[in-house]
């Protein structure tokens, strides 16, 4: 994957941009389930820097859309890359009910973005446990998650040896939360 330093962060208006021509070149629906920086932004008020967006399709592959996201990346002024569907490599450590709670970010003729809860980052981000991340956390703990749902989630997939649930595990535990 080649590193985007050269291009800046993205913000909500480049978003909201770049789904709009996406929506325009689309010819039949997409949804789009999107997680990281542009669901803290878009669907949870939580200002980050982000330079991609974190997304994966509810049905069918990005690879379907290749060609438009990089028409829509020239069109846009984004990184050829803007759209990482390398976060769906992480959606198995998503609770089983984590649809319940998207959040619809973006709607258009085609297009049809939804973003993570609150308590469905929260769990990723204790997964990714960088330390970006830390703060990334407590803003969404300032949001109110409910920490049940979180630990719950992470203590099953330590009970079925998920790689890395331990460390999820403690990345929560550090941040000082009590379910």
């Amino acid at each position: 994957m080649a590193q985007m330093v050269d291009h800046p962060y993205l913000d909500e208006g480049s978003l909201r941009r770049a789904f709009r021509a996406l929506d325009a070149g689309l010819d039949g629906p997409l949804t789009l389930i999107v997680g990281g920086g542009t669901a803290m932004m878009l669907a949870h008020g939580i200002p980050v820097r982000t330079r991609d967006v974190d997304a994966y399709t509810a049905r069918g592959h990005l690879d379907d859309v290749g060609p438009l996201l990089r028409k829509v990346a020239v069109e846009v002024g984004l990184p050829s890359d803007w759209l990482n569907p390398w976060f769906e490599t992480f959606a198995h450590v998503l609770p089983a009910d984590y649809g319940t709670r998207l959040q619809e970010v973006f709607s258009g003729a085609h297009l049809r973005v939804m973003a993570l809860g609150v308590e469905d980052l929260l769990v990723m981000k204790c997964f990714a446990g960088r330390d970006k991340d830390v703060g990334h956390a407590r803003a969404l703990l300032r949001k109110g998650p409910d920490l049940a749902i979180v630990d719950s989630r992470i203590q099953q997939l330590i009970e079925k040896g998920i790689k890395g649930a331990r460390e999820a595990g403690d990345f929560l535990d550090d941040l000082g939360t009590e379910p």
